[in-house]
C-alpha cells in the first residue's frame, strides 16, 4: 500500500467522521449557522506527512553536554505541551474540531436525500420578460419569419385532395355517346376533385376518339388507375398550389423569469409556560427549516413574532429567547402576522406561516379565531409545533383542535415534538404536508 492509497483511506474515513444531518440537527449547535454557512463539526484526521525534526544538536549517535552515554538511563519523560497543566492536572482543553461549512442550497439538497423530501418552490414574481423559441404562430409578420415549411405542408396537401388522374378521365370521355355532363357526374360519384369546365375541355379535345370504348365499365376493366400519390412519384412535383390563407408567421414565445420570493413567518409561544426545554426544542425544529427554505428560494425573508396574551415582533436573535410571564392568546399573532404579510402579497411572494408552543391557550380562542385567522391568511403552508417534552398538559388542547379541524387538508400541517429525536419527524411532517403550488394561486 503505496501514500496515495494512505491518503485516500485517511480522506475516506475523515469524511465518515462528518455528522450526520439528522444526528446534527437533533443534538448539534445549531447556533453555528450564520451569514456565511452552516458549520456541521468534524473531527480532525491527520494525515500522514514527512517532517524534519530541527534539532540544535550535534551529528547521530553523538551526545553533546549532559547527553547520557550508552548504556546509562536517560531519565522520566518531561512533560510536552497539552499534556497536563503545570500542576501535574489533566488537560482542559477538547480535542481538535475543524468545520464543514455547507451553505443554505447544499444544506436543502442534503434535508431532501436525507429525509425523502422533493420540494421544488415556483416563482411568482415576474422580474424579466425574454423572447423564447419562435414556438407561436400568426397571420402577419415580416417575410423573414414566415414558416414556409407549414405553406408547403398546406399546399401539399391541396395537392393531394386536388389532383386526379387526368389521363384516365380523359378514357371515360372517349365511351361511345358519352356528354360533358354524364362525364362530370361519374367523376363526382368517384370523388375526383375535377371542374365541369376542365371535363368540357377534355370532352371536347378527344371527340374524334370517341367511340373507342362501348361503356364506363370497359373503361375501369381495361384502363388502369394512378394515384395523385404513384403520379408524384414517377414525374415528381412541379408546383405546389399556395395560397395567401396557407401563410403563417412565426413568432418567440415571451418567457417570463420569475424570481421564488418567500416570507417565512415564526410565531413562538413565550408565555410563562414556555420554559427552557421547550424554547431549545422551538429553535431546533425552526432553524432548520430556515436555512432550508433559504436554501430553497431565490430571495427569503423572515418576520419574528412572540406572543403571550399579546403579540409583537423581535428580531431572529432574540426571538428564540425572550420569555413572558403573561397568559396566552395564540389568536393575537396571526392577528399580528396577517397585518405584517400585507407588506407580502400572495401574487408575489410565496408564504410560510409557522407557530410553536406548547398548546396551551386562552379558553374557545383556538376555535373561535386561530382558526378563522389561518384561513384567511393564504399561504404555501401553516404549520403549528407542540413542545411539550414531560407529556401533555391538561389544558394544552391547541395542536389537538387544529387537527380535528384541518384533519388530513392540505396546507396544514400539526407536529409534536416532545424531544430531540423527534425533531427530524416534526421537519419531515412539516415540509411533506406541502403541495405543489400552481401559477394561478
Amino acid at each position: 500500500m503505496g501514500l496515495k492509497d494512505d491518503l485516500d483511506r485517511f480522506r475516506a474515513v475523515g469524511e465518515k467522521r462528518r455528522e450526520d444531518l439528522a444526528e446534527f440537527i437533533q443534538y448539534g449547535e445549531l447556533n453555528s449557522g450564520g451569514d456565511d454557512g452552516i458549520r456541521i463539526p468534524v473531527k480532525i484526521v491527520s494525515l500522514p506527512s514527512f517532517e524534519y525534526d530541527k534539532r540544535d544538536q550535534g551529528g547521530v549517535g553523538q551526545g553533546d553536554g549532559g547527553t547520557p552515554d550508552v548504556g546509562q538511563p536517560v531519565g522520566q519523560p518531561q512533560p510536552q505541551p497539552g499534556d497536563g497543566d503545570e500542576d501535574g492536572d489533566p488537560g482542559e482543553e477538547g480535542g481538535d474540531h475543524e468545520y464543514y461549512e455547507m451553505d443554505p442550497e447544499e444544506f436543502a439538497e442534503e434535508l431532501d436525500e436525507a429525509l425523502g423530501l422533493d420540494l421544488e418552490p415556483k416563482g411568482k414574481r415576474v422580474i424579466e420578460e425574454k423572447e423564447g423559441p419562435y414556438t407561436d404562430l400568426t397571420r402577419s409578420g415580416p417575410d423573414s419569419t414566415l414558416d414556409f415549411e407549414r405553406v408547403f405542408k398546406e399546399g401539399l396537401k391541396r395537392k393531394l385532395a386536388m389532383d386526379f388522374d387526368e389521363e384516365f378521365l380523359k378514357e371515360v370521355c372517349k365511351v361511345d355517346g358519352i356528354s360533358a355532363r354524364a362525364v362530370f357526374e361519374y367523376a363526382r360519384g368517384q370523388n375526383l376533385p375535377v371542374s365541369m369546365a376542365w371535363i368540357e375541355e377534355a370532352h371536347d379535345e378527344v371527340a374524334d376518339e370517341r367511340g373507342k370504348w362501348d361503356d364506363i365499365e370497359a373503361v375501369e376493366a381495361n384502363v388502369e388507375r394512378e394515384s395523385v400519390q404513384d403520379q408524384i412519384r414517377r414525374e415528381g412535383i412541379k408546383h405546389v398550389p399556395f395560397r395567401r390563407e396557407d401563410e403563417r408567421y412565426r413568432f418567440p414565445e415571451i418567457i417570463e423569469e420569475k424570481e421564488k420570493n418567500v416570507v417565512v413567518v415564526n410565531i413562538r409561544d413565550v408565555s410563562g409556560s414556555m420554559r427552557e426545554k421547550k424554547r431549545e426544542l422551538v429553535e431546533r425544529t425552526f432553524t432548520p427549516l430556515d436555512w432550508y427554505l433559504t436554501g430553497k428560494y431565490d430571495n427569503a425573508e423572515f418576520v419574528y413574532i412572540a406572543h403571550d396574551a399579546d403579540a409583537w415582533e423581535v428580531e431572529r436573535e432574540e426571538f428564540f429567547g425572550i420569555r413572558s410571564g403573561g397568559g396566552t392568546r395564540i389568536s393575537s399573532a396571526y392577528e399580528l402576522a396577517a397585518e405584517l404579510l400585507e407588506e407580502y402579497p400572495w401574487s408575489d411572494w410565496n408564504r410560510y406561516v409557522f407557530a410553536a408552543g406548547d398548546s396551551e391557550n386562552s379558553s374557545n380562542d383556538t376555535e373561535e379565531r386561530v382558526i378563522p385567522l389561518m384561513e384567511s391568511i393564504p399561504a404555501n403552508l401553516h404549520a403549528y409545533v407542540e413542545t411539550q417534552p414531560s407529556g401533555n398538559a391538561i389544558n394544552a388542547t391547541h395542536a389537538e383542535e387544529l387537527e380535528r379541524h384541518f384533519g388530513d387538508g392540505e396546507d396544514v400541517a400539526v407536529a409534536y415534538v416532545s424531544s430531540e429525536d423527534d425533531v427530524t419527524d416534526a421537519i419531515y411532517r412539516i415540509l411533506s404536508t406541502e403541495t405543489e403550488a400552481t401559477d394561478d394561486d
